[in-house]
């Protein structure tokens, strides 16, 4: 009874619909490349660095402002200080990376929690729950993290993951409580019931595990906008600060060093685009593949 079992089809066709999704998103090749692409970005965040001698502050005097090419010892050039453009974006793709999937992995901890209880549970516990889902929506976020930012210190890694923490998982709880309203109507949900099992376990053992689908296509589409929100921020000066980098500070920098400079907005520009439409279209493949709607 506690097979992974999607919202609108029969118990014991679970795996059937895993398997022709696992199907379809090999035979996409837009996918496949995407995941391909995430991959390399990965690899390079984690382990491009050591292929350059500078690490993301060493002021190079001899080398500054250089464009890409220009010489070998810095690959993608310097910025104004001489600090090697390629290890400072490779760094920023490494923060970014996990400030998006960290915060992504609490805001489903907390979204999958709330959603689960409130459509389960019901009544007045889902009215309370949900509106305060409704107020925290209502709140002007950009005056949120401002506020945050004087209390803790501008540049706070922890207010940041706090500020993004706010906003990430309010979506997924409305996503989980609508599926786990249609649910717990099922006729395994009942079963559970009869054979004496109480509201945590079946919520535990039910629930969670036939919501893991849906939970893996909304997260992989929350990881990208968790990684634009925190490049906004740092664009505006209330994220990463200096001399940490991330790919939205790196992009702030580079607009002001756009017309003298224009290789420091372009390179993390570019790699911020590319990882962002990399998540998206495996999010779009994954939602494909797995939504029972969709076909």
């Amino acid at each position: 009874m506690s097979g992974w079992i999607t919202a609108g089809e029969a118990p014991g066709r679970g795996s059937g619909r895993g398997r022709s999704g696992l199907r379809r998103l090999r035979e996409s090749r837009a996918v496949l490349a995407a995941a391909g692409g995430l991959a390399v970005l990965a690899l390079l965040a984690a382990f491009g660095p050591w292929l350059s001698p500078y690490s993301y502050d060493a002021l190079d005097w001899r080398h500054l402002a250089v464009a890409p090419g220009f010489t070998a010892a810095h690959w993608l050039g310097t910025d104004p200080l001489g600090r090697d453009l390629y290890v400072r974006t490779l760094y920023g793709l490494r923060l970014s990376l996990l400030i998006g999937v960290l915060a992504t992995a609490v805001s489903v901890g907390i979204g999958v929690a709330w959603g689960a209880i409130a459509g389960y549970v019901g009544g007045r516990t889902d009215s309370w729950m949900m509106r305060t889902v409704d107020m925290l929506y209502a709140l002007p976020y950009l005056f949120v993290v401002i506020i945050l930012a004087t209390v803790f210190g501008r540049g706070n890694i922890a207010m940041l993951f706090l500020a993004i923490g706010a906003v990430g998982w309010l979506t997924m709880a409305r996503v989980v409580r609508g599926q786990t309203l249609s649910l717990k109507r099922r006729e395994f949900i009942e079963a559970a019931r009869a054979t004496g099992l109480g509201t945590p376990a079946i919520i535990r053992r039910h629930i969670v595990p036939n919501l893991a689908g849906t939970v893996a296509v909304y997260a992989t589409l929350t990881i990208p906008e968790l990684i634009t929100f925190e490049s906004f921020l740092s664009f505006l000066g209330l994220g990463v600060q200096e001399p940490r980098a991330s790919l939205g500070s790196l992009i702030s920098e580079g607009a002001r060093q756009m017309l003298t400079a224009p290789w420091m907005l372009l390179v993390p520009a570019g790699v911020l685009v590319t990882l962002l439409l990399c998540f998206n279209i495996l999010g779009d493949g994954l939602r494909d593949a797995f939504d029972p709607a969709a076909h």
